[in-house]
């Protein structure tokens, strides 16, 4: 499954409204750490294909959502399940660690 871009306007219908659990990652793109993750969250979006959406939330372009949950630094990686954040860490992870969160 590819990586779904996610903005303002199509963030309720993705997350949300899922029925699957969400995993989002809040980046952007002059953040190194940022780009160092950007190949373990492609693969974890490969490996869950099917149990697991997985959406990236650019920063830069989309400040209302990093406000609106509250991300100070980035990377962030929040999992909403049933329309609700359920977990959240911050930082550069080992795949294990957000495979763990979902």
């Amino acid at each position: 499954m590819e990586v779904v871009e996610l903005k303002n306007e199509n963030f309720e219908k993705e997350v949300l409204s899922s029925n699957v659990p969400v995993l989002v990652d809040f980046w952007a793109s002059w953040c190194g750490p940022c780009k160092m993750m950007a190949p373990v969250v492609d693969e974890i979006a490969k490996d869950k294909q099917g149990m697991v959406k997985v959406g990236k939330v650019n920063v830069d372009e989309s400040q209302a959502l990093a406000e609106r949950y509250g991300v100070m630094s980035i990377p962030t990686f929040i999992v909403f399940k049933n329309g609700s954040e359920a977990a959240r860490t911050v930082g550069v992870q080992s795949k294990d660690e957000i495979m763990k969160l979902l």
